[in-house]
């Protein structure tokens, strides 16, 4: 996983009214100006790492100097050495089963991402770290925790299983963070990140990031950061010059074959849909027109999430069909296109999958694919996105799909009013596209193991 130095791709239009907004151009200060120590600063030029992103420019001198942080970025802004950095600085060997820091993730993808990136900079501190997520052998990650682990990278509801079977304890946990908090509140599992922080004794450092700072988020950084600094990252576009965006109205009938023109002119696609039948169902029909394409989704096993992953990372299988739970937890470079097969739920959710492409500073595309059924709601996405790209309806024939980057959308949106009853009373095609494809190609022509990685993984040490 790579270290972003891009502005983020897409901004939140109404920034959060209490926290500070900076705007700092990458590349204005080096790692080593911000206090970081040499042993870690070789860690990271010996990776080519040398000018912090704007977030890790901002926080990472508060969090050394042990304050709460509260950072609003959004993903795939370097929010991980952003907290890594200061957590591996302030972090001692601890006792078996008690942990000195946690990190606590939505995602088991999110806590392997994590655990790989700090593994290098642990390893020369000689520390610790366990990813644990469910979906993969408690056995395991019980036994690290019985050998020592000093950091746990973890996702609230097994690391609850863990400590009410007593095999761990918070109980001298002296550093926390809260990764994509957003994304854990959306996903229903604030109660039990509270029942864990509920559990740690003392004093501790806590650093939030988020993508918002609002609502339910709000009220974490109120119950459990003491006077915190708020940073955010803010741009001063609503996208950035790399990315374009596509908005095209198709058929229940023509929308598997118009994804398949879509992907087989990329070099590496996600592609998101709303369920898991969806994702296997798609992830097929895509292979019949000849695209090597698989599924990742919740139900699969870890071992298979983790071969897909991998097969779709050194680009043996180009398409990814993926739910919304690879939409944060998924760091791959080089996806030149996220296809919204299923437009999302909200513009969060736009921004979250949309971030997957455009990254450290490479082109993207980004495509929704729109039923006339579904266009106000899109409509109302765009809004609130502040994007202004007008739709355009295609055929599967439609030469213009076979590259998207050399044709500009006309701009503006339609009042919302403007849609027609007919239209949006359309019935929706069931789950994972319409009409199926035709054998062969297009008409119209175009066409770890425990959670913690290989041997101890996820397990770094320089030796105890």
């Amino acid at each position: 996983m790579s270290i972003a130095t891009s502005p983020r791709p897409i901004v939140d239009t109404e920034p959060d009214p209490d926290v500070e907004t900076l705007s700092i151009e990458a590349g204005e200060t080096t790692f080593a100006d911000l206090g970081i120590s040499p042993d870690l600063l070789a860690v990271l030029a010996k990776r080519g790492l040398t000018s912090p992103f704007p977030i890790q420019t901002l926080t990472i001198p508060d969090a050394l100097a042990g304050r709460d942080v509260s950072g609003k970025a959004q993903t795939g802004s370097g929010k991980t050495l952003a907290f890594g950095i200061p957590l591996i600085e302030r972090t001692k060997t601890a006792k078996p089963r008690r942990p000195h820091a946690i990190v606590l993730v939505p995602t088991r993808e999110l806590a392997n991402q994590v655990t790989e990136e700090l593994t290098p900079l642990a390893a020369a501190r000689g520390l610790w770290l366990c990813a644990i997520y469910g979906g993969a052998s408690m056995y395991r990650q019980i036994q690290a925790l019985r050998q020592g682990v000093d950091i746990v990278i973890a996702t609230p509801g097994r690391l609850n299983d863990l400590l009410e079977r007593g095999e761990m304890s918070v109980s001298a946990v002296k550093n926390v963070v809260l990764d994509e908090a957003d994304q854990m509140a959306d996903m229903g599992f604030l109660p039990q990140v509270e029942r864990i922080l509920g559990q740690i004794e003392g004093e501790t450092q806590t650093l939030l990031f988020s993508a918002t700072l609002d609502g339910a988020i709000r009220t974490l950084v109120q119950r459990y950061q003491k006077d915190p600094v708020r940073h955010e990252v803010a741009s001063t576009q609503a996208t950035v010059d790399t990315l374009s965006q596509r908005f095209i109205g198709v058929t229940a009938e023509s929308k598997v074959e118009i994804a398949s023109r879509i992907c087989a002119g990329a070099k590496r696609v996600i592609v998101f849909v709303r369920t898991t039948h969806g994702a296997d169902r798609l992830a097929e029909q895509l292979g019949r027109t000849g695209l090597r394409a698989a599924a990742i989704h919740g139900r699969l096993s870890q071992s298979k999430r983790e071969r897909t992953l991998a097969d779709f990372a050194r680009g043996s299988m180009p398409v990814l069909v993926a739910t919304n739970v690879a939409a944060r937890g998924l760091h791959v470079d080089g996806i030149d296109v996220v296809i919204h097969y299923d437009p999302p739920e909200d513009h969060k959710v736009y921004l979250h999958r949309s971030g997957r492409t455009a990254r450290a500073g490479e082109s993207g595309m980004v495509v929704t694919l729109v039923l006339p059924f579904e266009e106000r709601d899109v409509a109302s996405i765009e809004r609130a996105a502040g994007i202004d790209v007008a739709l355009v309806r295609m055929a599967a024939d439609d030469e213009r799909l076979l590259d998207l980057g050399a044709w500009e959308p006309p701009r503006g949106l339609p009042d919302v009013a403007s849609y027609s009853r007919g239209r949006t009373s359309t019935a929706p095609a069931r789950n994972g596209g319409g009409g199926r494809p035709r054998r062969g190609g297009y008409s119209g022509g175009g066409g770890s193991g425990a959670g913690y990685g290989a041997n101890r993984g996820g397990y770094a040490r320089g030796g105890r």
